[in-house]
């Protein structure tokens, strides 16, 4: 055996420095092999980036520059905006329908969405598919089949008239056109109401009705304010939605109560005029956004979280 040096201990201060710098560099491995993942994992947001900033930065970018540069530079665009009664005509035309068609959706989807949650799996698996067969059907084919269903001697008129009610005029007018906006957004209301009611626990409800609350009292106060999460992500996405309807407005509705993007499309395509066009579409861009903000501050104080859609409907 082989004595050790004089002044030293097997297994002390030599050893342990030794045992240090081996675990500092096998931490230093450690480290660079954990941050090599990640820097190819950031690697994958660039084209994602690079798509979004091609395909919706970029046009953004250049309808806000013509809106203050075309026909010259300056607000006269945005003062056009302010001060044309007929602009200010279609913004607040514009709003009230997305507004109306939002309550619409909200009050026929919230008892639907319920039903839901409390049907078995069957019937829950034939209401998902009636709220999902819309999708599998093209926008234009569902519009054209309300210009049948709505025109003078339409199917809605006929059965109108069998009742005794009398025919009323419906195509071309503004409650045509929220009778389409609200049968095509419903699924946009009705799915995340379904997703947050079926997160909340039923023996809530029970346990108000076991401390003396009738069902309608122990419902209205206990189920109601935990579907307030699924209420403002689907009132935000039909509102949102809402403002950018073109097509069911050219179809169902008349020029002489256009929307917002019908008459932003009439600037652009029609007039040729890019800067009133462009003030147009930031007004819409602003509104979406003002109202994103003041959604997800209402939904933060009501509820404690903000309003978002959230994945995973299961049958």
């Amino acid at each position: 055996m082989t004595a050790p040096a004089p002044g030293t201990r097997p297994g002390r201060p030599a050893d342990r420095r030794a045992g240090r710098q081996a675990d500092r560099a096998r931490g230093r491995s450690a480290t660079a092999v954990e941050r090599a993942p990640g820097s190819r994992r950031r690697l994958l947001i660039v084209p994602t980036a690079l798509l979004v900033l091609a395909g919706f930065g970029y046009p953004v970018a250049t309808i806000v520059v013509r809106s203050v540069t075309q026909p010259e530079p300056g607000l006269q665009n945005f003062s056009w905006l302010l001060h044309d009664a007929t602009a200010l005509e279609v913004l607040g035309r514009t709003l009230v329908v997305a507004a109306v068609a939002t309550l619409i959706t909200l009050v026929l989807g919230y008892p639907y969405a319920y039903l839901m949650t409390v049907s078995g799996p069957a019937l829950r698996g034939l209401l998902m598919l009636a709220v999902l067969m819309p999708f599998w059907t093209s926008l234009m084919v569902r519009v054209f089949a309300w210009v049948i269903i709505l025109q003078d001697h339409g199917v809605l008129n006929t059965v109108l008239d069998a009742l005794g009610l009398g025919r009323t005029q419906l195509l071309g007018t503004t409650t045509g056109v929220l009778i389409g906006m609200c049968q095509i957004l419903m699924p946009f209301m009705v799915l995340p109401l379904f997703n947050a009611m079926r997160s909340i626990d039923r023996r809530l409800v029970q346990a108000g009705m076991i401390c003396g609350a009738p069902p309608w009292k122990a419902f209205w106060q206990v189920f109601v304010p935990l579907s307030l999460p699924g209420v403002f992500a689907g009132s935000l996405m039909v509102f949102i939605l809402s403002l950018g309807f073109y097509i069911t407005p050219a179809v169902l509705g008349s020029p002489r109560q256009e929307l917002l993007p019908n008459a932003l499309y009439t600037q652009i395509s029609e007039l040729l005029n890019w800067g009133r066009g462009g003030a147009l579409a930031v007004a819409l861009l602003l509104t979406a956004g003002v109202l994103l903000a003041v959604t997800a501050w209402v939904s933060k104080r009501v509820t404690g979280k903000s309003a978002q859609v959230t994945g995973g409907l299961e049958l």
